[in-house]
């Protein structure tokens, strides 16, 4: 994958966390326009850039000394939501996300010269589940005081809450600081959510799920990665900022388009008591798809970014395709 982009000074750019699907993408990308790329991984292994061992807890100066000057860091560390929320994992899932975020603010702010930018990874769930009018940065209706929802959907609430609250735990005056709201982003690449999702389509099993009437949020790769370049390039913003397209739609018409992309006008249905029943075998949370998301990037968008990829349709289309030439 090209993205296009204008001509920049050499950046030293430090991700922690960064093994994961996400961080693989910027990595890749940042390399190859010839950026100075430096990844933290519980687990490194040989890559085209550097990759060194964290924790995500210590303050190791094996891997502290690569923020010094940094112009860029962007933390994605947390463990997959793709589980049943059992108590302990529960626990992996809020502190994989709130301690790292913590372990890297301390390190920021023991830094001779911090880095320019600090980019930390949130979540558009932060947001209520709506139906009516989107949500943006501005709108500040959080999720978590709805009753008629399941409890148990309060769980991601709280963890998108702790996370940005740890993110801007810090003092860290001399950095700039962005929290990314991100929503479903799509890469064509093996084990994410597109090609999950891509198999279900072409074995006839990507059907409307629940209602069909819950809002998907999404990004495509090549935007995530233009966002990222964006608020980069502009000092001015800061503060949350959502990932995700512009256009929003209900699941129904998100899998409709995805079935077509794929070629397989055929899709089962998972009405919402068979997909309890089929979350629950598969050891994931039905709360993945049921809860609709309808957030917009206002902050993007009013600073004047144009998405590449702003209706689903078109993005599925163009994700298949890269997809396929593999």
């Amino acid at each position: 994958m090209t993205v296009t982009t204008s001509a920049t000074p050499t950046l030293r750019i430090v991700l922690p966390g960064g093994s994961g699907q996400i961080g693989t993408v910027l990595a890749r990308h940042f390399h190859a326009q010839g950026h100075h790329v430096t990844v933290l991984s519980r687990s490194p292994k040989p890559e085209a850039w550097a990759t060194l061992a964290w924790d995500g807890l210590t303050l190791d100066p094996a891997w502290t000394h690569t923020l010094e000057a940094a112009d860029v860091v962007i933390h994605l560390s947390g463990r997959s939501v793709n589980c049943r929320y059992t108590p302990e994992n529960r626990r992996q899932i809020m502190d994989s996300r709130v301690l790292p975020t913590l372990t890297v603010g301390r390190a920021i702010e023991a830094c001779s010269v911090p880095p320019r930018l600090w980019m930390n990874a949130s979540t558009s769930t932060f947001y209520r589940d709506t139906r009516d009018i989107p949500q943006d940065e501005f709108t500040q209706e959080l999720g978590g005081s709805d009753t008629k929802l399941p409890s148990s959907w309060e769980f991601s609430i709280e963890v998108a809450k702790r996370w940005e609250e740890a993110f801007y735990a810090s003092s860290t005056p001399a950095t700039r600081k962005i929290a990314l709201r991100t929503s479903i982003t799509m890469s064509p690449d093996h084990g994410g959510v597109f090609f999950i999702m891509y198999n279900l389509c072409r074995f006839g099993l990507g059907g409307t799920v629940g209602p069909g009437t819950q809002y998907v949020s999404w990004m495509h790769d090549e935007d995530y990665i233009r966002a990222v370049e964006f608020l980069i390039a502009h000092p001015e913003i800061s503060g949350p900022v959502n990932f995700t397209a512009p256009n929003p739609l209900p699941n129904r018409d998100f899998m409709r388009a995805f079935r077509s992309a794929v070629g397989n006008p055929i899709g089962f249905p998972a009405p919402t008591p068979l997909l309890e029943i089929g979350t629950f075998l598969m050891r994931t949370e039905s709360e993945l798809v049921l809860k609709s998301r309808r957030a917009i990037p206002t902050v993007l968008l009013q600073h004047g970014f144009t998405f590449a990829h702003p209706t689903w349709p078109e993005a599925i289309q163009n994700l298949v395709a890269r997809f396929r030439s593999k």
